[in-house]
């Protein structure tokens, strides 16, 4: 019963509400965050840890204040039975309570946030509110589906290869990865660092932007006009929908808001192939014949792939594999000797992305770094 009235999303539940110094941007919204972020409930107003939180601490030590530290468990129990509770919470929750918004718990995600499915072994795998019979994307699962489920209005997640950006297309709702760096990771258990990116959740894309007003510390200004925005015409080639229902559409909404000065159309595997000469170490015989369709973002692709395990390849995501290889190396010096000292239980398919990162070598990494730095 407990499953079925939310969606199986959380891995716990709390109330945690915002400081009495609180915004008004998000007063009275309700959000959770993914297990992945560490939460400390005394240490969410930094004033008030700075003059207790020692005191507390020590409250706790003699089992004389009665308060919970939570565990970071990264969707994992072996993870949650081998790591100590977190003693302070990440920043991007802590700016989410001073925006007004009170967190009512804890969601489900996939095991090492190593999955774009969403499904999970040992909590299992969170209902999409949207379509009941499919899976509901992952690895921010039970965020989004909380979302969507109408459980609460908005949620943290994490976003290294699509963890955000795929579950809220499958459960149909409003999810936003920003640039890198543009919202702090601190106090998030890093997947592959170089990608990771701290994201968001919401039904109303006012909420969205709210939401990004206050962790991207943005001012309210109007509608920045861009310069520019590029039409990458081969991309599109390679979808199955008619390029008249998808490009064509973009392109008079934005003209629409902008004037039709701003839209340029390029080749975007010519673009990457002339502007990343890295990339010639890729560029193989192999690679052009295969049925790719853009052999630069083909190779771009299997750049990265040294450095990460991607979740899996799509043909639109090309140019993701190169960052693969990337997040692969990185993932492995994160975790590497976790993974083996413990030898988690992890669930099919996550078990086996883990042991292949983990013996993955350093291969052509010095080139993937070059390969990302132009």
């Amino acid at each position: 019963m407990e499953r079925s009235s939310d969606y199986g999303a959380f891995m716990e539940k709390f109330v945690l509400k915002p400081s009495s110094s609180s915004h008004e941007l998000l007063k009275g919204l309700t959000f959770a965050v993914k297990d992945i972020e560490f939460m400390n409930i005394f240490n969410y107003d930094a004033r008030f840890h700075a003059c207790f939180g020692l005191i507390f601490q020590f409250l706790m030590i003699l089992g004389l204040f009665r308060c919970e530290w939570f565990v970071t468990g990264f969707g994992n129990p072996d993870w949650a039975r081998t790591h100590s509770a977190a003693t302070s919470t990440a920043p991007a929750v802590l700016a989410i309570l001073r925006g007004g918004a009170t967190c009512v718990g804890k969601t489900v995600m996939d095991e090492m946030a190593y999955s774009l499915d969403g499904d999970n072994k040992h909590y299992g795998t969170p209902t999409n509110p949207c379509a009941p019979d499919r899976v509901p994307g992952g690895s921010s699962s039970g965020s989004a589906v909380a979302v969507g489920a109408k459980l609460i209005i908005l949620a943290a997640g994490t976003d290294t290869g699509g963890s955000v950006r795929v579950p809220a297309s499958y459960c149909s709702i409003l999810g936003f990865r920003p640039s890198h760096d543009a919202v702090s990771t601190a106090g998030v258990i890093p997947m592959a660092q170089s990608f990771d990116t701290v994201g968001w959740f919401a039904r109303d894309p006012v909420i969205l932007n709210r939401v990004g007003c206050i962790l991207l510390q943005l001012p309210d200004v109007d509608l920045v006009r861009p310069r520019q925005i590029f039409i990458a015409e081969d991309c599109f080639q390679l979808s199955s929908i008619p390029n008249n229902r998808v490009s064509h559409v973009l392109v008079k909404s934005v003209e629409k808001l902008f004037g039709g000065d701003v839209v340029k159309h390029l080749i975007l595997g010519d673009y990457v192939e002339n502007k990343v000469p890295s990339l010639s170490h890729f560029i193989s015989k192999e690679i052009k014949k295969q049925d790719y369709g853009i052999a630069s973002l083909a190779a771009l692709s299997s750049a990265m792939r040294l450095l990460q395990r991607y979740k899996r390849m799509y043909l639109l995501d090309l140019i993701g594999f190169i960052f693969y290889l990337k997040r692969r190396y990185e993932f492995k010096n994160n975790h590497g000797e976790w993974v083996t000292t413990v030898k988690p239980d992890l669930g099919p398919g996550i078990s086996e992305r883990v042991w292949e990162a983990i013996q993955t070598t350093g291969e052509s990494i010095d080139i993937c770094y070059s390969v990302k730095a132009e």
